[in-house]
């Protein structure tokens, strides 16, 4: 998720804040004010995927499970859950959990398709503490939805209702740069609001639902056979893993977290894998926008400049973002 404001949330929080430990996390909340907020916890969206997928086709752990599946912070206390699986037409599909103290709450889970599919790719990225969520649930495409009307008729065209309900339930979040904004799709929900039960039982309602309409756009899908369009495919992930793993703002806890050397090794070689497998080409090579005088690339959120404070979709998905590029 691309967001300044989270961006700015994330590098307020001090890893000391987090614990490892399960029964001292749940004895911990046994003393907060609200019962109900301290019952909320996103294992429960894991399970549903995992229980969805299961139902749908055949679902292996996937050989980064031997690697990641669990590291510890360096207060020593903080423990990152790690799950990932493949399927036949999964490339991979992962989660990464972390939970701490005063209700603090990260989930960053995805799916992303073989290069064989055009499927967009499932994607959640979630935080919470006792006041406040700062949410991003949409299904990603693989292709560009804003020129490419094709693509954006093939997978939302019949999403929109689903879009539009979640759109009223969980309103715009404000804010969000032209460049985050090419690699959402017309439903994308993008919303901050203060933590409570209601609201929370309303995430989880949008996420099973999102998740089974991507589910069922896995079901129907067929296997590519033009060579061009595998390539296409697998070029069209590989610039979005590189855009993610460059500008994702949950990188920032991640570093305080374990450090900036196992960050990084966590952002490109479990949560954005297949930088190394599915191309060469570098940041730059995509987003030469970005680059500086001296070569290096600019850490500034936009070099654009523009930024969306509503949808900029309409009921229909029609883009109606003024001179965007």
């Amino acid at each position: 998720m691309d967001s300044s404001s989270l961006l700015s949330f994330f590098s307020t929080l001090k890893p000391p804040l987090l614990s490892s430990s399960i029964t001292y996390c749940r004895s911990r909340r046994s003393m907060r004010p609200s019962m109900e907020l301290s019952a909320f916890s996103y294992q429960k969206f894991i399970h549903f995927a995992l229980d969805e997928t299961k139902r749908r086709t055949h679902l292996v752990p996937s050989p980064l499970q031997e690697n990641f599946s669990s590291m510890m912070a360096m207060d020593g206390k903080t423990e990152l859950q790690m799950l990932s699986f493949q399927a036949p037409k999964i490339r991979l599909l992962r989660s990464l959990y972390i939970e701490g103290d005063d209700a603090m709450q990260v989930l960053d889970f995805a799916a992303f398709p073989e290069p064989e599919f055009d499927l967009p790719i499932f994607c959640a990225n979630f935080f919470t503490t006792a006041t406040i969520n700062i949410v991003v649930l949409d299904l990603n495409p693989l292709h560009d939805v804003i020129n490419r009307r094709d693509y954006k008729e093939k997978y939302y065209k019949s999403l929109m209702p689903l879009g539009l309900k979640y759109a009223e339930l969980l309103p715009w979040g404000g804010k969000i740069t032209s460049e985050s904004l090419r690699f959402f799709s017309p439903i994308v929900i993008w919303t901050k609001f203060s933590s409570s039960h209601d609201r929370h039982s309303v995430l989880y309602s949008a996420f099973m639902d999102y998740y089974k309409a991507w589910l069922e756009l896995m079901d129907h899908a067929t296997e590519e056979t033009d060579t061009s369009q595998i390539i296409c495919n697998c070029e069209a992930q590989h610039r979005y893993l590189i855009w993610r793993a460059e500008k994702d703002p949950g990188y920032r806890i991640l570093k305080k977290l374990i450090g900036e050397t196992l960050a990084k090794d966590l952002v490109r070689s479990f949560l954005f894998n297949g930088i190394n497998e599915l191309g060469s080409k570098t940041f730059l090579d995509y987003f030469p926008e970005y680059q500086c005088e001296d070569g290096t690339i600019n850490e500034k959120r936009s070099v654009i400049g523009k930024s969306f404070e509503n949808r900029p979709w309409d009921t229909r998905g029609e883009f109606i973002g003024n001179s965007f590029r």
